[in-house]
């Protein structure tokens, strides 16, 4: 019996043992991008902890104040540390559902400005937009065009309204109702050019394939970032913008949404952020 009580403890002491050193190891080799405990860099590539690491800087609705102080700080200064010119803005609350906490201003610094500039969001969709911009945005313009992106043209981030095309007052709120939601039309390049999502997102426009190709980049990679991504092929609502945002749900629109493929009269009562 005293035996078999000794084994029994060598052996958990070994797998203990074991676990520490495979800790170690991971710890040592794996990618930090992809370990959910080491800090989120904005200049490491997308990984496979980078969403939850984002995740932790989210609010739910009507936090209480010292949730809001926390988080937004952290989330401010991982901006920071990533050379991102980043200022808080006050909270706004508009009545309903329509109440934006934690938001922030990007300002300068290093990343590609939106167009009109004093965009107001979420401060975790401001980190998700410097990863987008980073990771996805600028490697494929060099990539297809050989030229960066000067700016993002930006169609808003704030809306109170509720889900597009809802008159429902039971229809969830649009996550532009919260600023958590960045709907982006196109780019100009550094080189003067333009690639417009009206014109170029079927290779038809000015740019021809590559504006195609291109789009369908930031598209596929938004997808890794952002919670939800809708394109023109989504439905008429979105034919000249993608719309990103982050909320709690997951959504990326490869094809059309379901009222689309079903036809005009299903599309009519569509909803969509």
């Amino acid at each position: 019996m005293k035996r078999d009580f000794a084994d029994f403890w060598n052996l958990l002491w070994e797998l203990g043992l074991a676990a520490c050193a495979g800790f170690a190891l991971m710890n040592a080799f794996v990618p930090p991008q992809d370990l959910p405990w080491k800090p989120l860099d904005l200049n490491h590539p997308v990984g496979q902890a980078t969403s939850a690491k984002v995740a932790d800087f989210e609010l739910p609705f009507a936090a209480p104040a010292e949730q809001v102080q926390g988080a937004t700080e952290a989330c401010i200064q991982t901006l920071r540390a990533a050379g991102v010119e980043v200022e808080r803005v006050p909270d706004r609350d508009d009545g309903g559902f329509c109440r934006v906490q934690g938001a922030v201003r990007i300002t300068g610094g290093a990343v590609t400005p939106l167009a009109p500039n004093d965009v107001v969001m979420q401060c975790p969709l401001a980190v998700r937009y410097v990863i987008w911009d980073r990771q996805i945005l600028q490697p494929a313009a060099r990539e297809v065009f050989g030229s960066s992106v000067k700016s993002v043209d930006d169609f808003g981030t704030y809306s109170c309204r509720r889900i597009y095309g809802s008159t429902q007052i039971n229809d969830r709120p649009s996550e532009h109702a919260r600023a958590n939601a960045l709907d982006v039309g196109g780019v100009t390049l550094a080189d003067g050019r333009k690639i417009s999502v009206l014109d170029d997102w079927n290779g038809t426009g000015p740019r021809g394939a590559e504006g195609s190709v291109f789009l369908k980049r930031l598209r596929d990679g938004a997808c890794r970032v952002f919670s939800t991504v809708l394109t023109p092929d989504y439905n008429k609502e979105h034919a000249n913008h993608l719309h990103l945002d982050g909320a709690p749900r997951s959504l990326c629109a490869l094809g059309p949404s379901p009222q689309t493929r079903a036809g005009p009269q299903a599309a009519q009562g569509a909803q969509q952020p």
